[in-house]
C-alpha cells in the first residue's frame, strides 16, 4: 500500500455504492493517501454517502468519465500515481426495462475515454478497472462449477454486456498501448451506501414500510455474496500489487439463493413467508453466480474477514437507522424508475 501513498488516487464514480466505501476503506488504511473523487452524481452517485471525509485528503470534482476535456484538464492539475474505475450504470432492471443506451454510453465509452486519458498521462502507474462476475453468464443450479479469470465471457443482461464490453476495451488498451490496467471481477456486494433498488436494502425498505419482499420467478436464483469491506481491502491490494494486464476474481464463497437470503431478512423484522410475494421473473434471468477467488487470495495475499450469515443483521440494522438515507435516495432515483 505504500506504492501510493503521498499520491493522488482518482476514484472515478466514487459517490456510489463501492466507490464511496473504497474511498472511506482507503482514507482509514493509507494514513497519507490523498483521494480524488470523480462523479456525475446521477441518480446512483450520492454526495451524502461522503460526508465526514477529511477535507485535507479528499477531493470531490463533479464530472462525467465521457467527457474527455473535463477529464484531461482534471488528470492534468492532479496528476494521479493510480486510478480506479467504479463509474457505471448498474441496474440490471434499468438496462432491461429502462434501455441499454445509457449504460453503453457511460459503461463502454466512459472506460475508453478514461484508458486513452490514463494513455496520456505519464504519472499513473496502475489502472483498476472494476468489472462484475455477471460478464461471465449463469453458471447451472446444482453444479460445482465456479468463474474463473479464465472462464468465457457470456453476458446475458444489457448491463452485463456494457461490462464485458469495457472489459475488453481495458484489455486492449494494455495490449496495444501498454495501459497498466489491471480488472478485477467481483460478486455480489452488500453493506452500508448500497442504493435502495438493489434487492438487500430495497427488501428492507419494503420491510420497514410493512410492505412484502418481492421475489422474482421461483425465487431459487443463487448469488455469491461478499461484504462491500472485503471487496474494497482486495481493490487496494489490486492497486498496489496487481500485476497489469491481469484479471482477478473477487468473492468471499457466500452462496445463498434469493429466498433464503430473503426469509433471513424477514427473521430479522419478525416476518413470516407470508410476508413474500412471488412476482414475474426477469427476462433472461441468470441461475446461478459463484466466484473461484484463488488467484487473488494466493497472488495479492487477500482473504475475506465477513461471513454473510454474520454481516447481514448488522447491515440491515445500518438500513434501519439509516431511514432518511433511505428515502431520500429513494426520491432521488424516483419511484418510477425502481424495478423489483
Amino acid at each position: 500500500m505504500r506504492s501510493f501513498s503521498n499520491t493522488a488516487v482518482v476514484v472515478c464514480g466514487g459517490a456510489g455504492f463501492i466507490g464511496s466505501n473504497f474511498i472511506r476503506y482507503a482514507l482509514s488504511k493509507v494514513s497519507t493517501a490523498k483521494i480524488v473523487c470523480v462523479d456525475a452524481l446521477t441518480y446512483a452517485g450520492n454526495k451524502e454517502n461522503l460526508k465526514g471525509l477529511p477535507v485535507k485528503r479528499f477531493t470531490f470534482i463533479k464530472g462525467d468519465i465521457t467527457d474527455s476535456v473535463r477529464m484531461k484538464r482534471i488528470f492534468a492539475a492532479y496528476k494521479p500515481s493510480h486510478v480506479i474505475n467504479f463509474a457505471a450504470e448498474t441496474h440490471v432492471d434499468r438496462s432491461i426495462h429502462g434501455g441499454a443506451e445509457a449504460f453503453v454510453r457511460t459503461n463502454v465509452l466512459g472506460t475508453a475515454v478514461l484508458l486513452d486519458v490514463v494513455r496520456h498521462t505519464p504519472s499513473v502507474k496502475k489502472f483498476v478497472h472494476v468489472s462484475t462476475d455477471e460478464v461471465y453468464g449463469s453458471l447451472a443450479l446444482g453444479s460445482k462449477k465456479k468463474f474463473t479469470e479464465q472462464s468465457p465471457l457470456a453476458p446475458n443482461s444489457p448491463y452485463a454486456a456494457s461490462k464485458a464490453s469495457a472489459d475488453l476495451v481495458a484489455r486492449a488498451f494494455f495490449v496495444t498501448y501498454g495501459v497498466p490496467v489491471v480488472i478485477t471481477r467481483c460478486s455480489n456486494n452488500y453493506g452500508p451506501y448500497q442504493h435502495p433498488e438493489k434487492f438487500i436494502p430495497y427488501s428492507i425498505a419494503r420491510l420497514m414500510e410493512g410492505k412484502s419482499i418481492a421475489i422474482y420467478g421461483d425465487g431459487k436464483y443463487v448469488r455469491d455474496w461478499i461484504h462491500v469491506e472485503d471487496h474494497c481491502s482486495a481493490l487496494i491490494l489490486a492497486l498496489s500489487k496487481g500485476v497489469p494486464g491481469e484479471v482477478y476474481n473477487i468473492g468471499a464463497d457466500n452462496e445463498v439463493d434469493n429466498l433464503t437470503l430473503a426469509k433471513r431478512m424477514l427473521a430479522y423484522f419478525k416476518k413470516d413467508k407470508s410476508m413474500i410475494t412471488f412476482v414475474k421473473d426477469r427476462p433472461g434471468h441468470d441461475r446461478r453466480y459463484a466466484i473461484d477467488a484463488s488467484k487473488t487470495r494466493r497472488e495479492l495475499g487477500w482473504k475475506p474477514r465477513h461471513t454473510f450469515r454474520t454481516s447481514l443483521p448488522p447491515t440491515i440494522a445500518w438500513y434501519v437507522e439509516n431511514a432518511g438515507w433511505v428515502r431520500r435516495a429513494l426520491a432521488r432515483a424516483g419511484a418510477a424508475n425502481i424495478h423489483i
